[in-house]
């Protein structure tokens, strides 16, 4: 029997009179996971009304005590990380060591935040002023929307949703739809752990539907949204018509620099982690490799020999390296863009879906190499799948332009044993992330995470500046005179 999960609004769950379901389906077999309702704007409706009556109580709850329940639930985490990674890796399809990561990575960051519940700094400065203190003081925003990917269907989650919190806000939360099952079991652990009623409240459903609604409601004073550009855009315009925050973490084409004083067995490993880990579906996956032409023949020729012994199938056996891509529909996307690069570029390297025994039942593919010019579709535009694109260059000046030639900036790497170069190329890259002789992967939860360009509009998600997304400052005189004192006006005497 396939668990059936309702709606989670007001600190309970339910199932709405006729309500319609949808399933997620294990990619590595096609088996449901579970069976979800179909939000609507009604039930959306309810979830701010119930969120917008929490928010009094939850914001004048003392933040250090907001951290105890964050604690809370990172402990409850830590408990069940074994069963909740290996939901990650049935409903997503990432090998069971990336589903049991990205617990860790949740766990992490919540306890990160729950720290924050003593800090969440303003400011004092001095006043040009006799007896007047200023300072600054950060406030929650209110009742704020969470819409959150599949490809991190827990840590991405909790980015948002344990921030939210410590800052005082309450949330409403949708999750991407073919890993609803993860983002129910993360709820659970909110529950449990004793949130109260209506501050975390829980719609599954469409993007079309249930984010619009929530994009819509005049209620939600701050949106938080990471997945595509497209979806993305009509975001942030329909969140500008409020005069909403809105912030947006989108996509990226991201390069690793392969210079030719690189330790080339360390770029190996780095380059095969970064393009074929969770299947080439992060945000942060290397998908161009820009190396040096005297480096070059060398480097692919070792590339292609080790993939001959990738081993991609089952994603809960230890042993697999890569997995399933997440669903039919981006199986579908993959091949349609491996097949613009057979008549753009030279494979080299897979580029089929795999058949037989147990792929049959799944969304696999092999990892694929194409050997390409700069400015091909493949080497510019997000592919998000174990598609790398190979880009053979004179030296590190023409290798930065081509990094930085495409419409995003999120991760960026450089292997280099020259200082000097790799200090050059922090500078010179455009991406909100430079890595130093290693791949192109996310950040360490205590600092920021986010790109520029078409990676998204300027905010950071992790770190301490997580909290500056869900929070307002508040500027504070405090004139203690006892006369009225005006600045910034002269109070020479009149003639």
């Amino acid at each position: 029997m396939v668990e059936e999960f309702g709606l989670f609004i007001d600190g309970a769950w339910s199932t709405p009179p006729n309500a319609r379901r949808f399933s997620t389906i294990n990619p590595a077999n096609g088996e449901a996971v579970g069976s979800f309702v179909a939000g609507t704007t009604e039930d959306v409706d309810r979830a701010v009304s119930a969120a917008s009556r929490a928010f009094p109580g939850w914001r004048d709850t003392p933040a250090p005590k907001r951290g105890d329940l964050l604690l809370d639930v990172a402990h409850r985490m830590k408990e069940h990380k074994a069963a909740l990674g290996r939901i990650v890796t049935q409903e997503m399809g990432k090998v069971i060591a990336e589903g049991l990561g990205d617990v860790q990575e949740s766990i992490d960051f919540i306890e990160y935040m729950a720290g924050e519940g003593r800090r969440l700094f303003g400011e004092t400065v001095p006043s040009e002023l006799r007896s007047k203190f200023c300072l600054t003081v950060r406030q929650p925003k209110g009742v704020v929307a969470c819409i959150t990917p599949w490809n991190f269907p827990t840590a991405i989650p909790n980015w948002k949703i344990a921030a939210a919190l410590i800052t005082g806000n309450t949330i409403v939360f949708k999750p991407a739809s073919n890993t609803a099952r993860c983002a129910a079991e993360v709820v659970r652990l909110y529950e449990a752990a004793g949130l109260p009623p209506g501050v975390l409240n829980f719609v599954t459903g469409s993007g079309g539907v249930v984010g619009n609604a929530l994009v819509a409601d005049p209620r939600i004073r701050t949106v938080s949204f990471t997945g595509g550009v497209e979806t993305g855009r009509d975001v942030y315009v329909r969140g500008a018509q409020g005069l909403k925050m809105v912030h947006l973490e989108l996509g990226g084409k991201n390069p690793v620099l392969l210079m030719e004083d690189a330790d080339l067995p360390l770029a190996l490993d780095g380059v095969l982690f970064g393009a074929f880990g969770t299947s080439g579906q992060r945000c942060t996956a290397t998908s161009r490799l820009i190396v040096h032409e005297k480096v070059y023949d060398a480097f692919l020729n070792l590339l292609i020999a080790r993939l001959q012994k990738f081993p991609v199938g089952d994603p809960l056996d230890p042993a697999t390296s890569m997995g399933p891509v997440a669903s039919a529909d981006q199986e579908k996307k993959i091949l349609e863009y491996i097949e613009i690069g057979k008549r753009e570029a030279t494979l080299r390297y897979g580029g089929h879906k795999l058949t037989g025994g147990v792929y049959d039942r799944g969304h696999f593919l092999e990892p694929t190499i194409f050997e390409t010019k700069h400015g091909t579709r493949i080497s510019k535009e997000e592919i998000f799948g174990p598609v790398l694109s190979v880009i053979k260059v004179a030296g590190y000046d023409e290798a930065v332009r081509v990094a930085n030639d495409v419409d995003y900036g999120l991760s960026s790497s450089i292997y280099t044993r020259d200082v000097n170069r790799a200090f050059r190329a922090i500078h010179d890259l455009e991406a909100g992330i430079t890595y130093v002789n290693a791949p192109t992967i996310g950040a360490e939860v205590q600092l920021p995470f986010g790109g520029v360009k078409n990676t998204g509009n300027g905010g950071r998600e992790a770190g301490s500046a997580a909290i500056e997304e869900f929070s307002e400052i508040k500027t504070v005189f405090v004139d203690f005179s006892a006369k009225l004192q005006k600045a910034q006006i002269d109070e020479a005497p009149v003639a």
